[in-house]
């Protein structure tokens, strides 16, 4: 029967069990029922009946599918189909048996106790295997070659983490404590695992371990939605006690055994930030995108591609990649290439300061909406060669306008940076200056047919893009420090590449379809500001080292046109909500169109004209917030020319 059955032996010989208990749960039932008196009943007829409930227990327990596990693993699953398979079991005899000869001779009671008794039967030997395997095994375990570790959080990731690494002999870690955000599961214990405290009493916990020889040596966290205040509260005081900290992967992804241990990964940086997960209004943005002809300027830089990817999507018809940078341009391409390969698309080379070149773009093209991310962003740079910004953010930003309004786009869509507010920079004061442009014709373009709108979305840094601060950390650590900060009181405000691309998006939605916005600003809600020292010492710590004794931070100064903070909006605009949780409407100062329009051609000339002197006097002049050192600047060009 069982070579039929195709079974291997431990299943074959846990089927064997299974059958000769439910003879015996049948004959323990009928004694439960009427004791001593159930001898009264025929032999012969109590030897057949028994029989015939063995052949249908053995039908119902290869139904459910009850050898499929191992014993030494069985829970609640293997409990449920022995349930499953009493239920199917008993009933069906109860029928066979009335049609044979009724029931008669059987208290009816019986066969219901029968139903428990065989369940019993079944569950309990499968449970006790694995109780004594799994308490063998413990005492086995080498506790001294074994990481002791604190895992934070309590939930189902913890609980599978400690099991693992309990039932592996080779897994690396050992689980000495818990510590979870909610304090009323202090005193709780999770597979004799006792919840400490809170991550608050980190302090406390430590040296309560340490009392009883289990101090950790590693921070874990198990819990998924551990982020902002208090997993920077964490860091924080792991690195005081030079402990490194690892975070667990979703429970979906984490593995059984010493797998579970392997995928322990680092705390990535942007959980830091703990900003919470903005809802997408998928509805608005497919509005905005699908069928659409889009163009996108910057392309294949770090908002530039990610507008791409989050853009492809939403199923444009046709999407138009403009970049001046060869090797971008190409990177975007390629991966359009692999994950979307029946997208209609095209990649130019050009630079937004060529009107005659956008020109052509724009006729042959005729895009629908513009996203306008090409800018020169490097604060120090265009320090040292203000021209260069002057052209590219001011007059590439115009000539991007102007061609949006003469080819009738639907809407174009500026990128925008904290740094236009009371700017102490070139890069911040050009950029401003862009943004006044785009206000100034979103008004003027309502005076006629064209319909075109301009909306500008402004935001601080992003995690990750080129040139911000934490690539550049990250590669200093790599070369063994140290870190270089400008000063010890810098802040800025930081969000996520994607988060940061999801808001321009989704604030893109809101201008296109609003009329009650023109010549306003959207500016993104960026949270809480973050100190770089702060920044610093946590991505050290996150990185299993110690600041100023493994990587060394050392303080630079403040470089030219940098500011100790940043600022969102000016202290006069007003600033109103929108319908969107995390974007702000900003109203800055909309100066008249054709004064700023012959201004910029006028800005444009000396540029050309390479008079250093007389642009620099002008952009200070359009833009009166700018708080740099224009004088200073004059005299440092002409020294230098």
């Amino acid at each position: 029967m069982f070579g039929k059955l195709k079974m291997p032996p431990r299943a074959q010989v846990a089927l064997l069990h299974d059958i000769i208990m439910s003879g015996i749960s049948f004959i323990v039932s009928l004694y439960i029922c009427l004791g001593e008196n159930f001898l009264s009943i025929a032999s012969l007829k109590l030897i057949e009946d028994t029989a015939l409930f063995m052949i249908i227990c053995t039908f119902s327990f290869l139904s459910v599918g009850l050898y499929r596990g191992f014993w030494r693993y069985a829970s609640i699953n293997e409990v449920t189909a022995i349930f499953w398979a009493s239920i199917f079991a008993i009933p069906a005899f109860v029928c066979v048996l009335f049609f044979i000869n009724g029931l008669g001779y059987y208290p009816r009671l019986s066969f219901l106790a029968n139903g428990f008794v065989l369940i019993a039967f079944l569950s309990g030997p499968r449970l006790l295997y694995r109780l004594l395997k799994d308490s063998g095994r413990f005492k086995n375990e080498n506790k001294s070659n074994k990481i002791p570790v604190l895992l934070i959080g309590v939930g189902d990731n913890a609980e599978l983490f400690i099991r693992e690494m309990a039932r592996s002999k080779n897994a690396p870690y050992r689980v000495v404590g818990l510590l979870d955000s909610d304090t009323k599961h202090v005193g709780l214990q999770i597979r004799n695992v006792k919840v400490y405290g809170s991550i608050e009493s980190f302090d406390k916990v430590i040296e309560r371990l340490a009392m009883h020889n289990n101090k950790p040596q590693h921070v874990i966290i198990a819990d998924e939605k551990l982020r902002g205040s208090k997993l920077r509260l964490l860091v924080q005081k792991a690195e005081t006690f030079g402990f490194p900290i690892s975070r667990l992967p979703k429970i979906t992804d984490l593995l059984a055994g010493e797998e579970a241990a392997r995928q322990i990964r680092p705390v990535a940086i942007e959980d830091l930030l703990g900003r919470p997960q903005n809802i997408l209004d998928t509805q608005r943005l497919n509005h905005l995108i699908n069928g659409k002809r889009i163009l996108i300027t910057g392309a294949g830089g770090s908002i530039g591609s990610e507008l791409v990817r989050q853009i492809c999507s939403y199923n444009p018809s046709h999407i138009i990649l403009l970049d001046q940078s060869e090797y971008l341009l190409y990177s975007i391409d390629l991966e359009l290439k692999e994950k979307y390969q029946q997208l209609s698309k095209i990649s130019v080379l050009a630079d937004v300061r060529n009107l005659n070149r956008l020109e052509t773009i724009f006729s042959s093209e005729k895009p629908d909406i513009v996203f306008h991310a090409a800018a020169l962003k490097h604060v120090p740079i265009v320090e040292e060669q203000p021209m260069e910004g002057i052209l590219t953010n001011v007059m590439g930003t115009k000539n991007v306008a102007d061609l949006c309004r003469k080819y009738q786009a639907q809407a174009m869509v500026m990128i925008s940076t904290d740094k236009v507010v009371n700017p102490t920079n070139i890069m911040g004061t050009t950029k401003r200056l862009a943004e006044s442009y785009c206000q100034s014709l979103d008004h003027e373009v309502q005076k006629s047919k064209c319909k075109t709108r301009y909306i500008t979305v402004r935001f601080g840094n992003v995690l990750g893009s080129n040139g911000s601060v934490v690539p550049l950390f990250q590669k200093q650590m790599e070369a063994g420090g140290p870190i270089t900060i400008t000063h010890p009181d810098i802040i800025r405000f930081f969000m996520t590449i994607r988060e940061a691309v999801e808001l321009v998006l989704q604030g893109a939605s809101i201008g296109l379809n609003s009329k009650t916005d023109i010549g306003k600003i959207f500016v993104l809600d960026m949270g809480e500001p973050v100190k770089i020292v702060d920044l610093a010492h946590q991505m050290i710590t996150l990185a299993g080292l110690q600041p100023n004794k493994d990587i060394k931070i050392v303080y630079t100064g403040l470089r030219p046109g940098e500011k100790l903070f940043e600022e969102l909006f000016y202290g006069d605009e007003a600033l109103d909500k929108t319908i969107i949780e995390g974007i702000m409407l900003a109203s800055p100062r909309t100066p008249d169109y054709a004064i700023l329009n012959k201004a910029i051609n006028e800005l444009n000339e000396k540029c050309l004209h390479h008079d250093i002197e007389k642009s620099l006097a002008a952009l200070r002049h359009l833009v009166p917030e700018y708080q740099g050192r224009i004088d200073e600047e004059i005299n440092r060009h002409k020294k230098l020319n």
